[in-house]
Formats: structure tokens, C-alpha cells, sequence
């Protein structure tokens, strides 16, 4: 029966007996052959996004939740023991050297925000496009949030503010470097709790085997042996270890009880996550990332649908909050490619 067919007598069926009369249009075809617009409808999948790289820091890294618009942070200093005679009942108290104290440094919560405009036709067209978005746009914030808390500087505005500029967070590269650690200025100012990272140069030239020792010996040793003591390398330097040889052939960092091939899953005991946010000034960090970095979230994430912004659309708006700062800047040590 035709499509026509069907609707008249519809109609007639809806006169002569009243009330609702549902038509069905449905095709039953016939056709055997195949081929596009060939005897059905299109039939939409589920949606998907391509996967994205999430954020490496939040590995091992100390994460809080941060209510208000600021964070500080306080860390004691120096000793409270006497460093000349510390034994015995003699009292002599912030007779230490360096004597005891605390140092401070507030940063401001940033916010990350994103607008998508979705028509409302395709919305309810292709099956699991809504849960696909939310799904794709928190890892996209994955990605927005560990570029700018490797390479931003928030000190400074910038002709490219990718990364947040002094909108942004207090990215890892643009820390102090020296030979040894120290904690930053005191107070409450923007320009406070700006540490110093013990850095080993390579010195413009390819990295080397004893570069990456003389790196595993400037992290103390009270760090070694915690839980989330990690290696995080850029996957250009990853490619790079993994080519250094010896004069076998053989390659210089395949641990012992390593799968076959993995070679670089570990280095001296102390795994390896590769972080493509890394650059190429400092394309290697080695920390106890829980005492190392602090990373603090405000509670939630706000994702909200705003319906009818233009005739047809409806607009999915997506806001979070975050601050995140080197706690303790003795828990990781750095290599500089200059």
C-alpha cells in the first residue's frame, strides 16, 4: 500500500469511527538491493569524540577542594633546635639555624570557561551527542589546564593567552631555577611564593646517561622511596632515552624485569609518565608529586544548557574554577634543555 493510500484511509477510518487514528508511514519495503537511500532511514551510531590526552599532573599530585576566591599556603622553615647543642634539658627556644619560621603565598582561583552552541534538531537526531560533549569537553579542560600549569606565567600579560596569562595558573616552567631549592618570597602579593627548582642543566647539547643520574641524585633522598615519586617526561625525550645505547647496542635505560621492548617504563625504580604538556626547555621532572605540586579544585563543575540563545540552538555553558601551585619546592628536581 502506498503512502497515500495509507493516509486516506486514515481519514476515513478517523470519519466513519471517530476519535484518533494513528497512520503508520513506515516503510515495508520490498527491495533486496543495497546501497545508500535503499529501503530504510538513516540510522545515526552512537556519537563519539576522538580520545584526548587528560592531565599527567593529577598523577600522584596532592589535590584539594578550595571553596573561596584565593588559596594560601603556609610552610614552616628552619629548625627550632638548638644546632650547636640540641641535646640536654637546657631551653633555648627558635635557636635554630636557620632559625624557625613560616613562609607564605596566596593565589587567586582562575576560571575556565567554554560556550558551544548545538542545534536542537541534531541534539535529539544523534544518539548520545549530549553525554559525547560533556564527556569531550571535560578532557578539552583537561588538556587547557595542564598547558597552563606547565607553561604559563601568570606574572605577566601575553599577545597569546592559550594558556591564561595572568589569567591563568602559576605554570611549572616559570619557577625559579638554581642549583638548589628555596622556597620563594613571603606574603600575600601576586609576585610571592615564586620558588626556586633545583635544576641540572645539559647544557644545549643531547641529554646523556650521567645527565639523568646527576638528575636522580639532586632529588633528596627522604623523597625516594614515597609512593608517588614519579618521572614525568615529554615523549620527544622519552624517543631520546630510549635511543641512547650502549656499546653493544643495547639500550642504556631497558630496566632489569622490564617487559620485553617497554624499555623506559621505569627509570632507577621510579616509573615513567609521559606528559606531552612538557616543553622543551624543561622536558624532564622528577618529584614526589604529592609533597611537589598542590593542585585545588572548587567542588563542582558547572555545565549548563541554555535554551533558545538563537532560534534553533540551544547553548551548553561549562565553567571551572581551579588554582593549583608547587607546594614544596625540595620534593622535585627538573632538567633544563639549555
Amino acid at each position: 500500500m502506498s503512502i497515500t493510500e495509507k493516509i486516506l484511509n486514515g481519514i476515513k477510518q478517523a470519519i466513519t469511527e471517530g476519535g484518533k487514528v494513528n497512520i503508520d508511514l513506515r516503510e515495508a519495503s520490498a527491495i533486496t538491493g543495497s546501497g545508500s537511500g535503499v529501503g530504510g532511514n538513516v540510522v545515526f551510531d552512537e556519537a563519539f569524540a576522538a580520545l584526548r590526552q587528560a592531565n599527567p599532573l593529577r598523577q600522584g599530585s596532592r589535590q584539594i577542594a578550595v571553596a573561596g576566591s584565593d588559596a594560601q599556603f603556609v610552610a614552616k622553615t628552619g629548625n627550632a633546635a638548638n644546632s650547636t647543642n640540641p641535646w640536654g634539658y637546657t631551653f633555648t627556644p627558635d635557636s635554630g639555624s636557620p632559625n624557625v619560621n613560616t613562609s607564605i603565598w596566596q593565589l587567586p582561583v582562575r576560571v575556565l570557561v567554554a560556550q558551544l552552541p548545538i542545534r536542537t534538531a541534531v541534539l535529539s537526531d544523534v544518539n548520545g551527542l549530549d553525554a559525547t560533549l560533556v564527556e569531550d569537553l571535560a578532557l578539552e579542560f583537561a588538556q587547557l589546564e595542564g598547558q597552563s600549569m606547565v607553561l604559563n606565567s601568570d606574572q605577566a600579560g601575553s599577545t597569546t593567552t592559550s594558556t591564561g596569562a595572568t589569567n591563568g595558573l602559576r605554570g611549572l616552567d616559570s619557577y625559579t631555577s638554581g642549583a638548589s631549592s628555596a622556597f620563594g618570597t613571603s606574603g600575600t602579593a601576586i609576585t610571592n611564593g615564586i620558588h626556586t627548582i633545583a635544576t641540572v642543566s645539559n647544557g644545549g647539547t643531547t641529554v646523556t646517561y650521567n645527565k639523568v643520574v646527576n638528575m636522580a641524585n639532586a632529588l633528596p633522598p627522604q623523597y625516594w622511596s614515597l609512593d608517588s615519586t614519579a618521572w614525568h617526561i615529554s615523549p620527544a625525550m622519552i624517543q631520546t632515552l630510549r635511543q641512547l645505547k650502549d656499546t653493544a647496542g643495547l639500550p642504556l635505560f631497558l630496566e632489569l624485569g622490564e617487559k620485553d621492548g617497554c624499555a623506559i617504563g621505569h627509570i632507577f625504580g621510579w616509573p615513567v609518565i609521559p606528559n606531552p604538556y612538557l616543553s622543551t626547555d624543561f622536558p624532564i621532572y622528577l618529584a614526589n608529586w604529592n609533597r611537589f605540586l598542590t593542585i585545588g579544585d572548587t567542588e563542582q563543575m558547572t555545565v549548563q544548557m541554555f535554551e533558545q540563545t538563537q532560534a534553533g540552538f540551544v547553548t551548553m555553558y561549562a565553567e571551572k574554577r581551579m588554582v593549583s601551585t608547587v607546594r614544596d619546592p625540595f620534593a622535585g628536581v627538573r632538567m633544563s634543555a639549555a
